[in-house]
C-alpha cells in the first residue's frame, strides 16, 4: 500500500505553477535536484508522466493536468483539517472582494479551506475590476479586498502578499519575434480597461521603446481576454503563473516590471474577517 504525501503533492502544485525546478526549490524550500528527485517517486508511483521536461521549462502532459486537479482537492483537504482543529470557532460576517483573474486561478482553495476551517463564518464575495473595488471599500461596503497595485504606487495600508512576473503571451498563429509583430503596423493588444496595472505596464513598456500600439479588444475578463488571444486577434500581458497553457510566453520582448498583490483592511476588523486576513497571509506564504 503507497501513501501519498501532500508535501510532495505540494512540490507538483509549485512546479505546475512556475514551470521552474529552480523556482520551485525556492518556493518548497528544497534543492533542485531534491525537487526533481520528488517528481520522479511521484511518477513512478502512479506509473504515469506527468511532466514534459525541456531545456527551458516545465509543462504538465495530459496526465499531470488529470492529476493537478486531484492533488489540488487533497491538499485542499488537508489544510482544511488541520486549519479547522488548530482554529478558534469564530463567527460572523466578512464582506471580501477580489479581482476576477484571482478569484478564478486562487480563490476557490484559499475560500474553500477557509469555509471547511470556520462554518460558522458567512461570507460575501465580490468579484470586479481594482478600482470599482477600491471605491466599494473606501465607501465601506468591504472588509477586505485583494489589490493589484505598482510597488511604487501602493495604496495607503496595504499589506503586500507577493509579486507576480509578468510576460507577453500569444496564439501559436502570431509572430513571437518583437521585430516581425511590430513591423510596418501598430501593435495589436488584448487589453483591460483603464486604469489597470497590467494595461499600463504593456502600454508604457512599448511607448518606452518607441513602439506603437493599439487596443483591439478590451474585456474586464481575464477569460475573455485570453479568448481573444487564442482566436490570434492580438498579444497581451499576463502573470506568468496564469498564463493558459494553449497559449504562447513571448521570449526575448521587452522586460515587463512586476506587479504587486496586496491585501486591503478597514482599521478595525471583525474577528471574522481579521481570521481571513491572517488565513490569506498564511496561504500566500505557504505559496
Amino acid at each position: 500500500m503507497h501513501d501519498i504525501d501532500t508535501s510532495v503533492l505540494r512540490t507538483f502544485l509549485a512546479l505546475a505553477e512556475t514551470g521552474s525546478f529552480s523556482r520551485t526549490g525556492v518556493l518548497v524550500g528544497r534543492s533542485q535536484s531534491a525537487v526533481s528527485e520528488q517528481i520522479r517517486k511521484l511518477e513512478d508511483m502512479f506509473g504515469r508522466v506527468l511532466l514534459e521536461r525541456t531545456t527551458r521549462n516545465v509543462r504538465l502532459t495530459t496526465e499531470g493536468e488529470k492529476f493537478l486537479q486531484h492533488a489540488r482537492t487533497m491538499v485542499a483537504q488537508a489544510d482544511a483539517m488541520l486549519a479547522r482543529f488548530r482554529a478558534p470557532d469564530i463567527e460572523g460576517e466578512v464582506r471580501f472582494g477580489s479581482p476576477e483573474d484571482f478569484a478564478s486561478a486562487y480563490l476557490p482553495d484559499i475560500l474553500g479551506v477557509f469555509a471547511a476551517a470556520h462554518p460558522a463564518v458567512e461570507l460575501h464575495v465580490t468579484c470586479q475590476l481594482t478600482l470599482p473595488l477600491v471605491e466599494d471599500f473606501e465607501a465601506g461596503e468591504q472588509d477586505l479586498i485583494i489589490v493589484k497595485q505598482d510597488p511604487e504606487r501602493r495604496y495607503t495600508s496595504s499589506r503586500p502578499l507577493w509579486r507576480e512576473r509578468l510576460v507577453w503571451v500569444a496564439a501559436a498563429s502570431l509572430a513571437p519575434s518583437f521585430t516581425d509583430a511590430t513591423r510596418g503596423r501598430p501593435l495589436p493588444l488584448v487589453l483591460s480597461p483603464s486604469p489597470c496595472v497590467y494595461r499600463s505596464r504593456a502600454t508604457r513598456t512599448l511607448e518606452g521603446a518607441g513602439v506603437t500600439w493599439s487596443g483591439v479588444f478590451t474585456s474586464p475578463s481575464f477569460a475573455g481576454q485570453a479568448a481573444a488571444v487564442r482566436a490570434g486577434l492580438g498579444y497581451a500581458v499576463m502573470p506568468r503563473a496564469m498564463v493558459p497553457p494553449e497559449l504562447s510566453v513571448l521570449r526575448d520582448w521587452p522586460e515587463l516590471a512586476e506587479v504587486e498583490i496586496a491585501l486591503l483592511g478597514q482599521a478595525r476588523l471583525s474577528p471574522a474577517a481579521a481570521a481571513l486576513a491572517g488565513f490569506i497571509e498564511e496561504r500566500v506564504a505557504r505559496r
